[in-house]
């Protein structure tokens, strides 16, 4: 368990609501000024096609945007730093208006297929990608670098794993073609079976009745 974001968490009005409701507040106590990202972290943000990102505006209140690309799309540049391509959408600018303000942000990463989620506290920058055109080389998909606005950069300062409590298990299509596609396999093998087992039978009914003819 990662103690940083825990303290972050729990604030005095949180630790006010659990006395309200269980009778105690939980307290973190040592927690280090931030928790480095390690190999199961990593490795998990590798496997992910799309996360959430929550920023505040400067008149105090939450967004929540959908971001999505090909697995691995959110890099992990260090165990502190979290980058990935932004590109041209809705025009909005919601996030990027947000943290120009208020850096302060969290992910939301999903794994509904396995029932795990992992959250990630941080700090964001946005940078012009027109001026750092090597780093869009690093961080874009090669057939995409030219659709590139933005990169975004999360300073981490914590993560929080959550229980598989309650998470709907769900399957990309791609999931579920690996698992149907050998079912699908077999199905189509099973029907030649059988059509070549019925094109037998037919023919054999045929020469018995040309022979009783």
């Amino acid at each position: 368990m990662a103690l940083k974001y825990l303290e972050l968490a729990m604030t005095d009005a949180v630790h006010r609501a659990q006395t309200q409701y269980y009778g105690r507040a939980v307290h973190i106590p040592g927690a280090p000024e931030r928790d480095p990202l390690g190999h199961d972290e990593a490795e998990f943000i590798a496997e992910r096609d799309s996360f959430y990102l929550g920023s505040i505006n400067e008149t105090g209140w939450p967004y929540v945007q959908h971001r999505g690309g090909p697995k691995g799309f959110l890099r992990v540049v260090n165990e502190t730093t979290l980058a990935f391509a932004d590109y041209k959408g809705n025009r909005q600018l919601l996030t990027t208006g947000n943290v120009s303000v208020n850096d302060r942000v969290g992910l939301f990463l999903m794994d509904y297929q396995n029932r795990a989620r992992l959250k990630i506290l941080g700090h964001a920058r946005v940078e012009d990608a027109r001026t750092h055109p090597e780093l869009v080389a690093q961080l874009a998909d090669p057939k995409m670098q030219q659709a590139v606005e933005r990169l975004v950069f999360i300073d981490v300062v914590s993560f929080d794993w959550n229980c598989p409590k309650y998470i709907t298990p769900r399957y990309s299509a791609e999931e579920v073609e690996a698992y149907v596609g050998p079912l699908k396999s077999r199905i189509a093998e099973l029907e030649a079976q059988l059509h070549t087992a019925t094109l037998s039978l037919n023919s054999q009914q045929t020469l018995v009745f040309y022979r009783r003819s």
